[in-house]
């Protein structure tokens, strides 16, 4: 008998942004699989087994709960934000590809969630409200001079750029080196925002601009939006915070 696998998204934090389809993968669950800290905001029930693992056993994890899977059990594997997004989705799909081919037999089901770019995008007005990309600064899984490549064609091309695994202890110079390279093409007055922790109790919002942009103000609890030459800075009175936007539009070239 062939089991299920769901690969599903908690959202950015806060139980409140758990999607309804989310939540009644978890409860009907066998087993829950995920990274420590993203099972810990599951709250224990008592049918169902957990199995922890470090952020780095991606592939690990995924064979895993592919194998029980494969035996008949309900499982699901856990990842912060959007399962598809720099997440446990794609792994999972590595993992069948290469696996065994009963793997490919099983019934996987994956869940969206709300992804940390769009928590933070929501949280200032609406940065990403024209053309946007995704780029993890993370060097671990490809070579950081793509990184750069890749940083270039999108700055260069107007995109606003949200920036996933912007730096850690191991990782603590990417994000500098990435702010120093897009000053070379975006004007310094651009908005970077950083958001951290959006939607749990040790949340923090940061507008600034590209010229002033410090990189200790990130870890990896922290999504950075750095807008195109486009997007705008509104200042408010009374202390509000500025909204950030990119206006829908562009110019059209000249014939």
């Amino acid at each position: 008998m062939t089991g299920r696998l769901t690969v599903l998204g908690l959202g950015p934090g806060d139980p409140r942004y758990l999607t309804a389809d989310a939540a009644s993968a978890l409860a009907a669950a066998d087993a829950l699989y995920g990274y420590g800290p993203y099972l810990d905001r599951v709250p224990p029930r008592a049918h169902q087994d957990r199995y922890a693992s470090d952020n780095r056993q991606e592939g690990v994890r995924a064979a895993a709960a592919l194998e029980a899977a494969g035996k008949g059990a309900n499982v699901a594997i856990v990842s912060g934000g959007d399962p598809g997004v720099f997440a446990m989705a794609a792994a999972v799909c590595q993992e069948i590809e290469n696996g065994p081919a009963a793997w490919r037999a099983i019934d996987l089901v994956v869940v969206p969630g709300i992804t940390a770019m769009l928590a933070v995008a929501a949280r200032v007005g609406a940065p990403l409200g024209h053309d946007f990309c995704a780029l993890s600064l993370s060097d671990n899984l490809k070579p950081w001079p793509l990184v750069e490549r890749r940083l270039d064609a999108a700055a260069a091309a107007g995109f606003v750029i949200a920036l996933y695994n912007p730096l850690s202890r191991a990782r603590p110079w990417q994000l500098g080196a990435a702010f120093a390279r897009l000053r070379g093409i975006l004007p310094g007055a651009a908005p970077v925002v950083f958001g951290r922790a959006v939607g749990r109790a040790d949340e923090s919002i940061v507008v600034t601009t590209l010229e002033a942009a410090d990189p200790s103000q990130a870890d990896m609890a922290t999504l950075v939006i750095v807008g195109s030459a486009e997007t705008r800075l509104i200042r408010r009175d009374d202390g509000r915070a500025p909204l950030v936007y990119t206006p829908r539009s562009a110019e059209r070239a000249s014939a």
